[in-house]
């Protein structure tokens, strides 16, 4: 008996400490070495250095003068502890009111007649940062008239922010809120009582 325990305790203690220990230090030595933001979760800091998001995590913004992410179904707030999709499927009546209303909101806004699908849909997580060229575009006209600057002014800084498809092909065309969000503010900074 003791002949077939002492090899089994050997060998679970080996590759605890090799697949426990020794791999995910070497693991997060690689990253912090090569992606030093992004192991350290992409953190965005303001002047003062206060970590203010995550370029990886959405966030709620509501005043008029910031672009809007898309919906997210991850609790109040944009909750990473309730981070999942509302598991409403497309023929779901209550999915196909909310869509419905917060489309024709935006087209009463805006007047657009075409709404993007990420203004009106939530992503897989409900934590996504990233909304289309064309959702923020929509939102170039109230953002500007918020912080009294033009249209054009307000696109030139989305356009400047508006990352691409991964090497050409990957992915679509997108703008991070956050980021895009602290442009507008860098760019058109709010004037004492304004």
């Amino acid at each position: 008996m003791l002949s077939q325990l002492r090899p089994a305790v050997v060998m679970v203690a080996l590759f605890t400490l090799l697949l426990g220990v020794a791999y995910p230090f070497a693991v997060t030595g690689v990253a912090q070495a090569v992606f030093p933001s992004q192991a350290n979760g992409s953190l965005v800091r303001d002047a003062q250095g206060q970590v203010v998001g995550s370029a990886l995590i959405g966030q709620p913004f509501a005043d008029a003068r910031y672009l809007h992410p898309r919906p997210s179904a991850a609790g109040d707030g944009y909750d990473a502890s309730a981070s999942s999709g509302s598991n409403l499927g497309p023929l779901n009546p209550d999915l196909a009111e909310r869509v419905r209303t917060e489309a024709d909101a935006l087209r009463t806004e805006t007047g657009a007649a075409i709404i993007p699908a990420d203004a009106v849909t939530t992503s897989a997580s409900g934590l996504d940062p990233h909304i289309s060229p064309a959702y923020a575009g929509l939102q170039a006209a109230r953002v500007a008239q918020a912080r009294g600057v033009s249209v054009e002014q307000v696109q030139a800084v989305i356009d400047q922010n508006t990352d691409g498809a991964l090497l050409g092909f990957i992915g679509q065309p997108r703008v991070n809120v956050l980021l895009t969000n602290r442009a507008l503010d860098a760019r058109f900074p709010a004037t004492p009582g304004g």
